[in-house]
């Protein structure tokens, strides 16, 4: 058993679509799991919908969705020779969004985003699959949020391992097909309301499944020729790394790296199942092989992390930030759903380094204004160096106006306007 993970890049046109059918053409006799993302930037468009609902304006919500609607149905028709089937099945995915639109917002944002956003990856596996099973590669779709059971925390649910164990099982104890098609990012809560698990979480579906039926590898298909040292579209001489380490690739989608999902890889690391980069473009090229080895003489690994708020806060009354304070900081973390980038303290201030989510930032920043006087300064960006050195740091910095800056051996991070 393999796992496949295809990205909303990898089906972003009719024509990748086709190139994923081509592709998939070498595969068909082997048992495989594929999971696919929302085609292109759906997920995008689907945000703006639940953002339009929430803000009470229906109308807007709904024309919205109207034109993701067209955009699905133009490319189901476009690829299948026999549409009434996935149309039909198109129309029902339609009907759930828009029975939610038509009403009016009673609970938080995060409940109605994953009801929303969790379409597009619906959408997608959808009319792939049906176009799949017309192009001789036999398959069985399956709803993911009747596999993958969560907790009801929306927009980062968690997995409930033992139920989720349970489900993928029977999924695969009746399974007649070599291959399956389902969706990455979302899942169910018990009360099958549908969650995400998190940004670009298609990733740790795949490794969720993995993990539960002891694949012998994962392959996470992608527009480049692997992992790759910094971002090619801003780095013109980015190179790709042949070998990695689990603990070298948790360590750069922790710092941001847009590679691998941060939850994918423990599930891989306990049952030392190898994860593969490869560019469906070109299925020919080696790509990365990430697995349980140590790896020496790593390039320098960039990556820049934009939309990034920094909070200044200072204490009230001149306490120190001791244990107690930062305590009651690491709760508000835990409650909010918040991950600092950076935290730098000092005698009675800290400095909190966070992605630009306006809504938790608010809330933090309120909360925290019980203890400390709270400064929030917009617009920055968060550059860190894996391996670095004295060179390509100051060459990365020499134009930028440096706010907040930490070192250790192996990792250098900095905050710039």
């Amino acid at each position: 058993m393999k796992i496949f993970k295809f990205g909303g890049a990898s089906v972003n046109s009719v024509e990748r679509i086709k190139n994923l059918a081509v592709l998939m053409q070498q595969y068909k006799n082997e048992k495989l799991i594929i999971i696919i993302s929302a085609i292109g930037k759906t997920t995008n468009a689907l945000e703006k919908v639940a953002e339009a609902f929430y803000d009470q304006n229906k109308d807007e919500a709904l024309q919205l969705f109207n034109v993701i609607k067209k955009q699905h149905n133009n490319i189901a028709e476009e690829l299948l020779v026999k549409t009434d089937n996935c149309i039909s099945q198109l129309s029902d995915f339609f009907t759930e969004v828009e029975w939610l639109l038509h009403d009016n917002p009673v609970r938080e944002f995060d409940y109605y985003y994953d009801q929303i956003v969790c379409c597009g990856e619906l959408l997608s596996t959808s009319i792939i699959s049906h176009y799949l099973n017309e192009s001789g590669v036999n398959n069985k779709w399956i709803d993911v949020r009747d596999v993958i059971r969560t907790d009801n925390i929306f927009r980062d649910a968690g997995i409930d391992w033992e139920r989720t164990k349970i489900t993928i099982d029977q999924l695969q104890s009746s399974s007649q097909t070599n291959i399956t098609i389902t969706q990455g990012f979302i899942g169910a809560t018990d009360e099958n309301e549908s969650t995400t698990l998190g940004r670009e979480g298609s990733d740790f579906t795949a490794a969720v499944f993995a993990n539960i039926l002891n694949a012998e590898s994962v392959t996470i298909w992608k527009d480049v020729e692997g992992v790759m040292n910094a971002d090619p579209k801003t780095f013109i001489d980015a190179k790709v790394i042949k070998e990695l380490s689990f603990d070298e690739i948790i360590e750069m989608a922790f710092y941001g790296a847009q590679v691998i999902h941060p939850k994918t890889i423990k599930p891989l690391q306990n049952k030392a199942i190898p994860l593969f980069v490869k560019c469906f473009l070109n299925s020919n090229a080696e790509g990365t092989i990430i697995q349980e080895k140590h790896i020496k003489n790593l390039p320098p690994i960039i990556v820049i992390k934009q939309k990034q708020v920094l909070l200044h806060l200072e204490s009230k009354d001149f306490s120190f930030v001791g244990e107690k304070l930062m305590a009651e900081l690491y709760k508000i973390f835990s409650l909010l759903k918040i991950e600092p980038n950076i935290i730098q303290t000092g005698a009675i201030n800290v400095q909190l380094c966070l992605n630009d989510h306006k809504e938790k930032v608010e809330k933090f920043a309120s909360i925290v204004s019980t203890n400390f006087d709270v400064q929030v300064e917009k617009d920055l960006s968060l550059l860190t160096i894996r391996h670095y050195n004295e060179k390509i740091m100051n060459e990365m910095l020499s134009d930028k106006d440096v706010v907040l800056i930490q070192k250790t051996k192996e990792t250098m991070q900095a905050v710039y306007r």
